[in-house]
């Protein structure tokens, strides 16, 4: 299992299953979101704030966060950097 990354108010995702941090602001993937949540496989992160983010996680899940994907990004980096450091 890989590491736990925080997406805001106490709320984390496993780091080995993320595919892709992308924004929600296009079209598509706003379609994406709607088609999500209509099947069931979206996770709704935000606690009632404006989703900023889009995670698209390895069993076809979307979690939607409330968190600019820079600030995942960069929390995403330190975990897998300091996950690498443990391998050592």
């Amino acid at each position: 299992m890989g590491k736990l990354i925080n997406i805001g108010f106490g709320n984390v995702v496993n780091s080995g299953k993320i595919i892709a941090i992308i924004n929600p602001d296009s079209a598509p993937i706003k379609r994406m979101i709607q088609s999500a949540k209509d099947m069931g496989v979206a996770v709704d992160a935000t606690q009632g704030r404006r989703t900023k983010s889009v995670i698209i996680m390895e069993n076809n899940q979307l979690v939607l966060s409330a968190l600019q994907p820079e600030t995942l990004t960069s929390r995403f980096h330190n975990t897998v950097m300091s996950k690498d450091e443990e391998d050592e």
